[in-house]
């Protein structure tokens, strides 16, 4: 499931700062401007419900529900209950992508196993064009506050191409996440309008979370959506807001507290999450 474009070890030069076009890796890139912005660190908190290491186990069970969650922000991503689908939080508003239909509003009651949140505060702001997946993840690292702090991440524009996946509903008794992710269902969609939003979590959270980038897709239009895989830039304004702050709810149903969970899963989080969880630091080297 991961891809080469993701990968953090293949960028070999820096991306130019200057204005001016350059190579890198694959691609041609322009950066408007001449000085780069630094990300603001924004008093509020980035929150999480549950842990990655329970999913990548097969707890599909224990949820937040959606009304729940609205306090928690405006921004987020999350997964569907029972991993039916991908969730994706924009404007306090929560679509479910699922492989059965096209992204539709979630209702209050639905259900949320995992999910990130933040209210996305002021942002450091970049205009970017013509970027693969690499280049955006090196144009993202030039924004971040510091390599320990959490950021959100916010791309609204034209992408030339986007390839993402949903995952279908699991029954009990619920397979491990691997099993679940090897059937994903993907798509690939070209020249579409929409916003990427997302994740950049320190390294030392692997396992709680999805170290480096983890972004969700949804198109202008609401017909198409769900968990980033392959991401490439036609022109579109990048936003990354820090924080400093990192809340971890975590369920109290019998099925999460009978279990102990320990982490060794770095290479499984990265093959499931794809390129997202291998750039920009996350996953082992």
């Amino acid at each position: 499931m991961g891809t080469r474009e993701w990968s953090h070890r293949e960028r070999s030069r820096p991306c130019p700062r200057d204005g001016t076009r350059g190579v890198f890796g694959r691609s041609v890139l322009t950066v408007s401007g001449d000085a780069r912005p630094a990300a603001v660190v924004h008093p509020g908190v980035v929150t999480q419900f549950a842990v990655l290491d329970a999913l990548l186990g097969g707890q599909y069970s224990s949820c937040i529900t959606v009304r729940d969650a609205r306090a928690l922000g405006d921004t987020g991503i999350g997964c569907c209950e029972r991993f039916g689908g991908e969730v994706v939080i924009l404007d306090g508003e929560f679509f479910a992508c699922t492989a059965d239909e096209s992204p539709r509003l979630m209702t209050d009651d639905e259900m949320l196993p995992f999910v990130d949140m933040c209210s996305f505060g002021e942002a450091a702001s970049l205009t970017v064009r013509d970027l693969d997946g690499p280049a955006l993840a090196e144009q993202i690292d030039g924004l971040l506050a510091s390599r320990n702090l959490f950021h959100a991440i916010r791309v609204d524009g034209v992408m030339a191409r986007v390839r993402t996946r949903v995952t279908r509903r699991e029954e009990p008794p619920f397979r491990p996440l691997a099993e679940v992710t090897a059937e994903q269902i993907e798509t690939v969609t070209r020249d579409v309008r929409g916003a990427v939003v997302g994740f950049w979590m320190p390294r030392l959270y692997q396992g709680v979370t999805v170290a480096g980038l983890h972004l969700h897709f949804l198109r202008d239009d609401r017909t198409f959506g769900g968990h980033v895989l392959e991401i490439s830039v036609r022109e579109a304004v990048l936003r990354v807001s820090a924080y400093a702050r990192f809340e971890l709810r975590v369920p109290t149903d019998v099925e999460f507290l009978s279990q102990e969970l320990t982490h060794d899963e770095d290479r499984r989080i990265a093959a499931i999450e794809g390129g997202a969880a291998a750039s920009s630091g996350g996953g082992k080297r």
